[in-house]
């Protein structure tokens, strides 16, 4: 990767990081100062979008320190591993709290249901991402696993020679 794409994406990853810290205490202060009207429960949808933030920033953070490992060409490593699994995590985390949403969501819909199958499809969509994530994973396993043999096949020439 290029310095610019690894600069690029570490911006987008600050703005993501400070846009959701923004919406979590935004939330928070709804919660301490805005009372409900009754049109829709809103102290859990605000609970969990500070919840789904929490996810975000997770990933962005994994996402960050991968692309550390990227710049320091370590990624091919054990250590990355850690950092993709918890992506994968906070992406179905995300996703569930996604349909904890559309539940709470659903009674208001009883008249156009719609909006409730598009906001569970929407759910569907951010598992699929996560089962993206999963086969990006086990594509870094085998580059890991040649990795090593390479390093192996290295070390014993270099005993031959």
């Amino acid at each position: 990767m290029g310095r610019l794409t690894l600069g690029a994406l570490r911006a987008v990853l600050g703005v993501v990081l400070v846009g959701t810290v923004f919406v979590q205490a935004s939330m928070v202060w709804a919660l301490a100062t805005d009372p409900e009207d009754g049109s829709l429960p809103l102290t859990p949808l605000r609970v969990l979008t500070i919840l789904g933030m929490v996810a975000v920033q997770v990933a962005a953070v994994c996402v960050g320190r991968l692309v550390t490992m990227v710049r320091r060409r370590t990624v091919f490593s054990p250590a990355a591993f850690r950092y993709v699994d918890a992506v994968i995590g906070a992406i179905v985390t995300a996703a569930l709290l996604w349909f904890a949403v559309t539940v709470i969501n659903a009674p208001g819909q009883r008249e156009d249901p719609g909006v409730t199958v598009i906001m569970g499809g929407i759910g569907v969509a951010i598992l699929g991402v996560a089962l993206i994530v999963l086969v990006l994973r086990m594509l870094l396993a085998q580059a890991v696993s040649r990795d090593v043999e390479a390093s192996q096949m290295e070390a014993d020439l270099d005993q031959v020679i």
